[in-house]
């Protein structure tokens, strides 16, 4: 069945699904605040800044009004950087008439700064309940510029509803973009906003000359510490093994088209931290997501040895290569226990 599907956030990751759902036959409107770019997309069909060489349907509009983008829409997907989550959403509010309950979906990854609350939630406090019809979760393993050259990719669609999952999954599914159903919102939310911290450590050990061993210890002692403190918000421990786990971190860690894994990188090989977010054009969400993921541990009493050295090395300056010798002169422990791994314990 056709929809019209009102995407908000006309960023990379924002186009490549616009082309996705456009591809399945829906009607798409790809909201910006930026009009040179909403003209380029209309004018030329393409959003060369964000995603180059893509050449876009003539049959996806795109808008600088909300209100004329979200009109009428059968579903909204957020696909905007975190900190301006609850903005965008505290505006759709007041445009909702509440007669039109379109289904919510996010594809943004990250956590909001201060509050430390996932995207849903944040969704969730600024849209009544009686506004929307359902709020789903698409995340995983995906890159943008692979998803508009039509790359096989699989991510999933999640809800504590499987129905509700089950439209967002029928809505993206083709040969190309397959969806699976999660119903755990929590751990689906925490592996896609922490997975872009281990990919700035990733990036960095890249920058300073380490080899496959490095990145290989670096990822499976950062998935333990991702799975700990999601286990410790109640998620499931098996949502970490999965797409929205260990897929998105190694499709996030070990790739240049990341760009948390690209300023990683930069700041291995000696460059500020300002100097590369200054210089990278698009949003590093790793980094923001460093300091809330801390910031949580700390107040959680949750070991995260590994996002608290990135986190010294991104905001308190100590030295990468000194970072890295810490950790690895940490008092020996056991590699695994599964009554810790139940209980989320710091041990782990």
């Amino acid at each position: 069945m056709r929809q019209k599907v009102a995407v908000l956030g006309a960023g990379s990751w924002g186009t490549a699904l616009s082309m996705v759902l456009d591809e399945n036959g829906h009607e798409v409107r790809l909201w910006g605040n930026d009009p040179q770019q909403i003209k380029e997309i209309n004018e030329q069909h393409t959003n060369e800044h964000y995603l180059p060489g893509a050449k876009l349907s003539e049959s996806i509009v795109a808008y600088t009004d909300l209100k004329a983008a979200i009109d009428d829409a059968d579903a909204l997907l957020f696909v905007l950087p975190t900190k301006a989550i609850r903005v965008v959403a505290k505006e759709v509010a007041s445009l909702l008439d509440g007669q039109t309950r379109p289904h919510l979906i996010h594809a943004s990854k990250g956590l909001e700064q201060d509050t430390h609350k996932r995207i849903s939630v944040i969704i969730q406090e600024e849209i009544p309940a009686e506004k929307y019809e359902s709020l789903v979760v698409l995340s995983g393993p995906s890159h943008a510029e692979e998803v508009a050259k039509k790359d096989i990719t699989t991510i999933t669609a999640a809800s504590q509803d499987e129905e509700d999952a089950g439209y967002v999954q029928k809505l993206f599914m083709n040969p190309y973009f397959r969806v699976y159903r999660n119903t755990d919102v929590i751990g689906v939310e925490l592996g896609a906003a922490l997975k872009n911290i281990i990919a700035v450590g990733a990036g960095a050990l890249h920058g300073l000359g380490y080899g496959d061993n490095a990145k290989a210890a670096l990822m499976t002692r950062g998935l333990a510490e991702i799975s700990r403190l999601g286990i410790a918000f109640g998620a499931d421990p098996m949502t970490f093994i999965g797409l929205s786990g260990v897929g998105d971190l190694i499709v996030t860690g070990t790739s240049r088209h990341s760009r948390n894994w690209r300023a990683g990188d930069l700041i291995g090989k000696g460059h500020d931290l300002d100097e590369v977010l200054n210089n990278m054009g698009m949003v590093v969400e790793g980094v923001a997501t460093t300091k809330a993921a801390y910031e949580l541990a700390q107040e959680k009493g949750i070991e995260m040895p590994i996002t608290e050295a990135i986190y010294k090395v991104l905001y308190e300056k100590v030295d990468v290569k000194k970072a890295i010798e810490e950790l690895m002169l940490r008092e020996g422990k056991a590699e695994q226990s599964s009554q810790n791994v139940e209980k989320g314990s710091q041990s782990i």
